[in-house]
C-alpha cells in the first residue's frame, strides 16, 4: 500500500499506513507522527483525522510512524520525495525539522498541529488550540466540586504556554469560589515533561497541604499523579484524551485536544490556497471540549463527572458563554 517501497526496503523503521478508494488517488497526505503510536490515544486522534481529511477531500492517505529523533527527519523527507502534497505534523518535535525541510519542498504544503514556528515560509501552516478555555471549565467543576476549599495544579515546567492550563484552571475556579485557595506546582528538573515521580511529589505535597481537586498538565508525569490520587482518595483532572480509565474513581473530568478536527479543518483551508494559514481552535470550533460537554461520551467514560449533573449544567452553561463572545478570557499565554 505504501510507496516507499525502496525506503522500508533498508529497515529504517515500521509504517502504518491507509488508503482511502483509488478514485481519491489525485492527492496525497502523510501524517509523520512524532513516535510510535501504539496505544496512545493522542496520536491516534491524528491517524483518524488524516483518515478524516483524505475521506472528505478525496485524497490517499498514509501514516508514517517514527520511533527516534532521526526517524522523524527521514520520514519528512521521504514524506516529500514520494509526492505528498501535504504532509501533516504533530508536536513540537517536528520544528527545526519543518524549517529545515520546508524552503527546499516549495511544491508540498507543511502543516504542524498543536505548535507552530517563526518566520514561516509560505508553504508551512499551523494549527493550534486555545486549551485554555477548556481549562476555565474544568476549574468550574474543581471550584464546585472542593469540599475542602484548597484545589491545585501541577505543570509540567513553568514556561508561559503552560499558564494557559495553570491559570486558566485557577480563573475558573475562582469564578464559581471566590473563597477557594489555588496552589501551582511546577515539575521542573531535567526531563518535566517526562518525570512521573516529580509530578507525584508535587501532588502529595499538594494533597497534604488540604487540596482535594488537583488539576495535573504534566504529560508523562500525569500517570505520577493518578498513583498519588490513589493512594492519597484525592481528585483529579487531566489533559488531552479521556484518562479516566487510567484511575477509576478518581478522574473527574479531561481538557480534550481534538487533533482530528484540527487537521481536517486545517487541511480543508490549505486546499482553498490559504498561504501561512494560522489556525487557532478553541470551544467553538470543536478544537477543545471537556468530557462534560460530549453528550455521546459522558454516561460511560469512567468520569466522575458523569455522577454529577448539576456541575455538568454550570459548565455546559459557561461553555455557551465562552463561544458566544458573552464571556471574554485573556490567553494566559500572552499575559506574563
Amino acid at each position: 500500500m505504501r510507496g516507499l517501497k525502496n525506503w522500508l526496503a533498508v529497515g529504517l523503521l515500521a509504517t502504518t499506513a491507509f488508503t482511502v478508494p483509488a478514485s481519491a488517488a489525485d492527492k496525497f497526505f502523510v501524517y509523520v507522527s512524532p513516535d510510535q503510536i501504539g496505544v496512545n490515544a493522542f496520536l491516534k486522534l491524528g491517524q483518524a483525522g488524516i483518515e478524516q481529511a483524505g475521506e472528505k477531500y478525496g485524497a490517499d492517505v498514509e501514516t508514517y510512524e517514527s520511533r527516534t529523533a532521526a526517524d522523524r527527519l527521514e520520514n519528512v523527507n521521504a514524506a516529500v520525495n514520494e509526492g505528498a502534497d501535504i504532509v501533516v505534523l504533530l508536536g513540537f518535535e517536528f520544528n527545526d525539522i519543518v524549517k529545515q525541510v520546508a524552503p527546499t519542498a516549495p511544491d508540498t504544503q507543511f502543516l504542524i498541529v498543536d505548535q507552530c514556528i517563526d518566520d514561516r515560509p509560505d508553504n508551512v501552516h499551523c494549527a493550534v488550540f486555545r486549551e485554555y478555555e477548556a481549562s476555565y471549565l474544568v476549574g468550574v467543576a474543581a471550584g464546585m466540586l472542593t469540599e475542602s476549599n484548597k484545589v491545585g495544579v501541577v505543570g509540567a515546567l513553568d514556561i508561559p504556554f503552560l499558564h494557559r492550563y495553570t491559570d486558566a484552571y485557577a480563573d475558573g475556579v475562582k469564578s464559581v469560589n471566590a473563597d477557594a485557595s489555588v496552589d501551582i506546582r511546577w515539575v521542573g528538573g531535567e526531563n518535566p515533561f517526562a518525570d512521573p515521580v516529580r509530578a507525584k511529589e508535587q501532588a502529595v505535597a499538594m494533597q497534604a497541604a488540604g487540596a482535594d481537586q488537583i488539576f495535573t498538565a504534566t504529560s508523562g508525569g500525569d500517570f505520577g499523579v493518578f498513583e498519588a490520587a490513589k493512594e492519597k482518595d484525592f481528585q483529579v483532572y487531566s489533559v488531552d484524551v479521556n484518562q479516566c480509565p487510567n484511575a477509576p474513581g478518581h478522574v473527574v473530568d479531561v481538557t480534550l485536544k481534538r487533533v482530528d478536527n484540527a487537521m481536517v479543518q486545517a487541511i480543508g483551508a490549505i486546499l482553498e490556497g490559504e498561504k501561512k494559514l494560522t489556525m487557532a481552535l478553541g470551544l467553538k470550533e470543536g478544537g477543545v471540549s471537556t468530557i462534560a460537554l460530549e453528550e455521546a461520551e459522558l454516561a460511560d467514560s469512567g468520569c466522575l463527572i458523569a455522577d454529577h449533573p448539576e456541575v455538568v449544567a454550570k459548565m455546559r452553561e459557561v461553555a455557551g458563554q465562552i463561544e458566544d463572545g458573552s464571556l471574554k478570557l485573556e490567553d494566559p499565554m500572552f499575559a506574563k
